[in-house]
């Protein structure tokens, strides 16, 4: 019952702290836009979230084991850090003059999902594994629209920050993400830990799909542009 409370606990400083974090960044970049003080902390999270969860790993050998076993208190940590910023993000998204239907269902099914694990105490495994999958490429994603607002829209630089961010999603979702599956369903996991990872990766197959098309124009783009001098949009 007390590593319950614990939990409960940190979820409630979490929330605390990445609001904080927001309030300093928005006022050390009061000039600039709410959505990129937003992406700044959501970038601090998505690296956070893979330091913590390469460091709850066990075994390198085997990071996904054990399977199907009791969530430890390290893991549960690392999900519970991760539930207080969704949380977080959730109502800063409600504050966002651009209202996003898709991403608000998408962190409650994501809260409701790791708070499930957490109160359950079971598959912290394929928990963490999953959050490492879905975070890596987190960073490199934020990093290509705080780009665009820092004026380097259409340079290289971007031009790179967005091929980076679709090799590192590309090989972490369709080589990672369709492992971690694999493994999930054969382990003796509970039909929502199942069902979550039969989604998140159908979820990372449609986006997969839809980055691919946008690496494809961006370099399209990018070659017409090298063609055409003194035409860049």
């Amino acid at each position: 019952m007390g590593e319950e409370y614990d939990i409960v606990n940190l979820i409630v400083l979490g929330v605390i702290s990445w609001t904080t974090v927001f309030l300093l960044v928005r006022k050390i970049f009061s000039d600039r836009s709410f959505e990129l003080c937003n992406r700044i902390v959501s970038t601090i999270h998505g690296i956070l979230a893979v330091i913590l969860a390469s460091l709850s790993v066990e075994d390198w050998s085997c990071p996904v084991c054990p399977l199907a076993s009791a969530s430890t208190p390290k893991q549960r940590q690392v999900l519970a850090v991760t539930v207080a910023y969704l949380i977080y993000d959730l109502i800063c998204c409600l504050f966002d003059v651009k209202f996003s239907l898709d991403n608000t269902v998408h962190h409650l099914v994501s809260i409701v999902g790791l708070a499930a694990g957490l109160a359950f105490q079971l598959c912290g495994s394929e928990q963490v594994a999953a959050l490492f999958i879905t975070e890596i490429s987190s960073p490199f994603l934020h990093a290509r629209e705080l780009l665009k607002e820092f004026g380097y829209r259409d340079t290289d630089l971007n031009l790179a920050a967005d091929v980076l961010f679709a090799v590192i999603f590309s090989v972490a979702r369709m080589v990672g993400g369709p492992y971690l599956t694999f493994v999930t369903l054969t382990a003796n996991n509970p039909v929502l830990i199942k069902a979550m990872a039969v989604g998140l990766q159908l979820v990372s197959a449609f986006w997969f799909y839809k980055i691919v098309k946008m690496v494809k124009y961006k370099l399209t783009k990018r070659r017409k542009q090298v063609g055409m001098p003194g035409k860049l949009d």
